[in-house]
């Protein structure tokens, strides 16, 4: 949940970066830790009401949030071994800090930090800023996102805190958009243009996706996986593929 920011001390300390990715083209990518938010009839920074087993994440700053409702910010959430994945908004600002933008290359503090590496993971590591969060708490995890109940138990399908892949997805500047309009349940995302090809994947409603092209009744997303086009609301035209 949102917090007001205090004057934060910073050490600079070496660190070596977290895993991390990103090519020409391609979003941004990290691996960190999540914890589940839970705080059902709580309300997020972006002002909605969470309720059981909701599907979105906070991140650590409010440079990746977005409005309520909406889906500018969105991240696709895997579990390490890539079985499981869910594309979900960022609707909260948290865990730990408020000013960690730790995707972005150049950061609003823990500036001195790696691209990818949450501040909190740096505490937990290596004693960074003493092991203090920005308002001087000391940090027992080195979580970087907090996943929603419904995302943490049926989009990934945890049982405890764990690490995953996190795709920031509004880094790739595509130039084609799609948000996710689905009355209840999640949108089922496939690995081709059919009902016929397998689930690789699911996405929360309000969720922007990057689109590639569209092939018939089905979008084709940025990393090649599908969904169909009766349930994005595209902004921009994708190509034909």
């Amino acid at each position: 949940m949102w917090l007001r920011a205090v004057t934060a001390l910073i050490l600079l300390t070496p660190f070596m970066a977290a895993p991390a990715h990103a090519s020409e083209g391609s979003p941004f990518q990290s691996r960190v830790y999540a914890t589940r938010e839970g705080l059902v009839g709580k309300t997020t920074a972006n002002g909605h009401v969470i309720t059981e087993r909701d599907h979105f994440v906070a991140l650590p700053s409010r440079r990746g949030l977005s409005s309520k409702g909406g889906g500018e910010y969105t991240v696709k959430v895997c579990t390490e071994d890539g079985a499981r994945c869910e594309y979900a908004p960022v609707w909260d600002v948290g865990p730990w800090n408020t000013h960690d933008d730790y995707w972005n290359e150049l950061r609003e503090w823990w500036c001195d930090l790696p691209r990818g590496l949450p501040m909190a993971q740096a505490a937990i590591e290596g004693g960074y800023n003493r092991g203090k969060d920005e308002f001087g708490r000391t940090v027992s995890n080195p979580a970087g996102i907090d996943l929603a109940d419904g995302t943490f138990w049926d989009g990934l399908g945890l049982t405890s805190n764990a690490w995953i892949i996190a795709t920031f997805l509004w880094t790739s500047g595509s130039p084609a958009s799609g948000k996710v309009a689905v009355e209840s349940g999640l949108l089922n995302v496939r690995s081709g243009p059919g009902t016929g090809y397998r689930i690789v994947a699911v996405a929360a409603s309000a969720a922007v996706l990057p689109l590639d092209c569209q092939t018939g009744d089905w979008y084709r997303l940025s990393d090649g996986n599908y969904v169909h086009s009766g349930y994005v609301t595209s902004e921009g035209t994708a190509p034909d593929c």
